[in-house]
């Protein structure tokens, strides 16, 4: 990430979802928004918000599982990509399902809300729970954008949700915007390139921008374009 238009979403169990500034945002309108400027490397800012992550589908399988269900995770969000139907959206980042305990009990409480038909598989209830993440990550990228009067144009996705193909791409149709997964491992990479340039060994470069090409030019990621959602099924 480097170019003015770009934003990221930091994806594990929680998420982080913001832009880089060169300077804080300090706005009654950023207050409002709960949006936290954060320092960052060579003095840059990290103007961002947190949104829940991959905790609402730990939670839920960890239900499923003490129910007496074997769930095999890359089957069940194999199974999730597959499906067809319209499956309803619930608000992701609601407190109600910050803590641990009950969390598909909790969110079958909040589709019954909605009103909308409720997901009669796991797969479907899956990709319930995948959907509403990458719109609470679009409606957040939007009030960030709003708020720091910055367009974006892209969006990284780093940590462990890069690896969740479903997410990357409903999060691609959802925002409008091509998003670029990975590398899986951002935080522990970007903490070993400062390290390398403070002691000054030379191999992460002098700048910045050094590091983050040399991170391109060695990890490959994967791009996922809005309007491509038949490609994930």
């Amino acid at each position: 990430m480097g170019s003015a238009g770009a934003a990221y979403v930091s994806c594990g169990t929680w998420g982080l979802v913001g832009v880089e500034l060169d300077e804080p945002v300090m706005t009654d309108e950023a207050r409002d928004a709960n949006i936290t400027n954060e320092g960052g490397v060579d003095g840059r800012v990290r103007f961002l918000h947190n949104v829940t992550g991959m905790w609402l589908l730990s939670e839920t399988i960890r239900q499923w599982e003490a129910q007496g269900c074997r769930i095999d995770l890359p089957t069940l969000l194999a199974d999730a990509a597959a499906v067809t139907e319209s499956v309803p959206v619930f608000p992701a980042n609601d407190p109600r399902l910050l803590a641990p305990g009950r969390m598909a009990s909790r969110i079958a409480e909040m589709i019954a809300e909605t009103g909308r038909p409720f997901p009669e598989s796991q797969a479907a209830f899956t990709r319930a729970i995948i959907a509403s993440l990458a719109q609470a990550f679009a409606d957040t990228l939007t009030v960030v954008s709003r708020t720091a009067d910055r367009d974006i144009d892209v969006v990284h996705l780093v940590g462990g949700g890069s690896l969740n193909t479903l997410l990357c791409q409903l999060l691609a149709e959802r925002a409008g915007l091509p998003v670029v997964a990975g590398p899986v491992e951002a935080t522990a990479i970007g903490n070993v390139l400062v390290q390398a340039r403070a002691v000054g060994s030379g191999a992460a470069g002098t700048t910045l921008d050094d590091m983050r090409q040399l991170v391109i030019r060695t990890m490959e990621p994967v791009v996922f374009h809005p309007g491509r959602a038949a490609s994930i099924a």
